[in-house]
């Protein structure tokens, strides 16, 4: 089976930083298992629904992962300014 490679993990995921793009690397998984996470993270309900197990080794590693960066880019984009500040 295929592990994932730098161009892989890009063109599943986008454009990443070279921490996480490595860390993906890092978990020793396949282009399917990435696929797989990616599933999972997408809805995770008609999976289970369809009687599969939850994810576990190297697909629940990747689920983590993919979660972390969602909840970052949520984190990011949903940051408000805060209020003004002035100094009169």
């Amino acid at each position: 089976m295929k592990r994932v490679t730098r161009d892989d993990v890009i063109k599943a995921i986008g454009p990443a930083d070279d921490v996480t793009i490595a860390e993906i690397i890092g978990t020793g998984a396949t282009v399917d298992e990435l696929a797989e996470a990616q599933a999972w993270i997408a809805n995770d309900e008609p999976l289970m629904n369809d009687g599969r197990p939850l994810a576990t080794g190297r697909v629940r590693q990747l689920v983590d992962i993919l979660a972390e960066i969602e909840q970052s880019e949520a984190d990011e984009d949903g940051k408000e300014p805060g209020p003004a500040v002035s100094d009169a």
